[in-house]
């Protein structure tokens, strides 16, 4: 796939479907020499959730380091780190009283999608129709009725489910990039307590998040289905 041909999809996405914000296009680098050139590094600390909240509405693009990611838990599980070992079992979350015991917490910390530590040394983000990378995920965060289009989309030609599962937990990274990158699967996910705090996603939106191998079967489904 061509990058023109995504940036084309990009456009076409926001078209049919009337989306009040950008797709974003997310692009996990193994190498800091796979940046294209000219991209500008993000420039400050901030986190995951904050720069695709921030990208999909002010059409901004920028590549990332470990330094910028302000919350180490989202860059780990997008293997950019090893998570930290009070994140990691649970400790974390059961002290903010998400949980009614530790151990119910480990159980739900081992459940998060996370990319083999240390093997992503750059993120980039990009609003879709203006990416100049190939992007590996496409993070759309949009209203309930539009994820349902595009499940409907994405199923119209082989038909079968979307399987993807949640916790309110690492909602944005784990969910939205990891599941979808260590997969191939669609991930869709309601956000959570991080990500809707440091964010302007509403409470009346949520995400799905589409590996970039599936944007020409949606994009076409998308055209004949809703235009």
């Amino acid at each position: 796939m061509e990058l023109k041909e995504i940036n084309k999809f990009g456009r076409e996405l926001k078209e049919i479907l009337n989306l009040k914000t950008s797709p974003v296009a997310v692009g996990l680098a193994a190498d800091e020499n796979d940046i294209p050139q000219g991209m500008e590094k993000i420039g400050e600390s901030t986190r995951h959730c904050q720069m695709v909240d921030n990208v999909r509405r002010t059409g901004s693009a920028f590549y990332t380091t470990l330094d910028d990611h302000q919350c180490k838990g989202g860059a780990a599980v997008m293997g950019m780190s090893e998570m930290g070992e009070k994140l990691k079992n649970g400790e974390f979350y059961f002290h903010l009283n998400h949980f009614g015991n530790i151990e119910a917490a480990r159980k739900t910390m081992e459940k998060v999608p996370y990319v083999t530590p240390f093997s992503v040394k750059s993120i980039m983000y990009a609003p879709l129709e203006q990416a100049t990378f190939i992007p590996d995920i496409v993070v759309i965060v949009t209203t309930p009725r539009h994820v349902m289009e595009l499940s409907q989309a994405l199923l119209h030609t082989s038909g079968g489910r979307i399987h993807s599962s949640f916790a309110g937990k690492q909602s944005l990274c784990g969910d939205g990039v990891a599941l979808p990158y260590t997969t191939g699967e669609v991930g869709v996910t309601v956000g959570c307590s991080g990500s809707r705090k440091y964010t302007q996603i509403v409470d009346e939106e949520m995400i799905i998040s589409i590996p970039v191998a599936r944007l020409p079967e949606l994009v076409s489904a998308a055209g004949s289905m809703f235009n």
